[in-house]
């Protein structure tokens, strides 16, 4: 048993639990689930909240064996973004806009691959958390946007995310304009991966995180940091951070896993 200052709790049973004032973060093998957990605020997230993320993206990042992380939200939405309670009150320093960035940039940036499952609302920070993350799925229903124009501020990292995934044009029209789209047309224009049935969910949910676990290899793992890169850095940099990432999966186990499985005639399956 680990003890952690103020409201930071764990419990170490078979797994890991870790529990804060706004969200908890539980393991199990290579598998980790952060669900956000203010349901009577439909997970709008407070400072408190942008506190919270922040310790458990370190977690995440500084957790080595941990592969695949999925993200989801309790009761009826996955997330509202920030809690426009506080933001209307003026309790909300410009310190969360950090927090909550900083949380995002470390969680894009580790090398585990992030699923994010939507549901109800992913909103604002919810849905810049979502941009954050590798795969995104959500139900037909769901309603994702930018609202925060209609708010006087600017959407975050939105800003920054979202055109890589939709394009200038679209990512233009959500922000400027502050309307939703809902899971299908989200699906549509690139924003989500996957589309589950509300009734479903938890069932197809399961099933896409074990198809990813099962692929999800030391190949995996570095081909998302180069996808990472991949606006950024001119051709012969990215070429040579290519090869070097290239002898990392070649010298790595789980390499030889899939030669085995080739030699074999089966499909690799990297989730033991």
């Amino acid at each position: 048993m680990r003890s952690i200052k103020n409201r930071l709790m764990w419990i170490e049973k078979e797994g890991m639990a870790m529990e804060l004032e706004t969200m908890y973060l539980d393991k199990a093998g290579r598998i980790g689930r952060l669900t956000l957990n203010r349901p009577s605020l439909l997970n709008a997230m407070n400072y408190q909240g942008s506190m919270d993320m922040n310790r458990v993206a370190e977690e995440i990042r500084d957790d080595s064996d941990l592969r695949v992380m999925v993200i989801r939200g309790a009761g009826r939405a996955f997330c509202t973004g920030i809690d426009l309670k506080q933001l209307q009150a003026g309790q909300v320093p410009h310190q969360y806009y950090e927090n909550w960035d900083r949380a995002l940039r470390i969680l894009e940036q580790t090398e585990k691959i992030l699923i994010c499952t939507m549901h109800g609302y992913a909103l604002g920070g919810g849905l810049q958390l979502a941009l954050a993350c590798d795969i995104r799925i959500c139900t037909p229903d769901c309603k994702l946007g930018l609202p925060a124009i209609k708010e006087g501020i600017v959407p975050g990292l939105g800003t920054f995310r979202l055109p890589r995934y939709v394009g200038l044009g679209r990512a233009k029209w959500m922000a400027l304009s502050g309307e939703n789209v809902d899971g299908r047309r989200a699906y549509e224009i690139g924003l989500v991966d996957h589309v589950v049935s509300a009734d479903g969910f938890d069932t197809e949910v399961e099933a896409l995180v074990g198809r990813y676990s099962r692929i999800c290899s030391e190949g995996t793992l570095q081909s998302k940091m180069l996808l990472n890169m991949s606006f950024d850095m001119p051709h012969g940099q990215f070429f040579e951070e290519y090869l070097r990432r290239q002898r990392i999966a070649l010298a790595s186990p789980d390499h030889q896993k899939a030669m085995t499985a080739y030699r074999e005639g089966r499909d690799p399956d990297f989730s033991n």
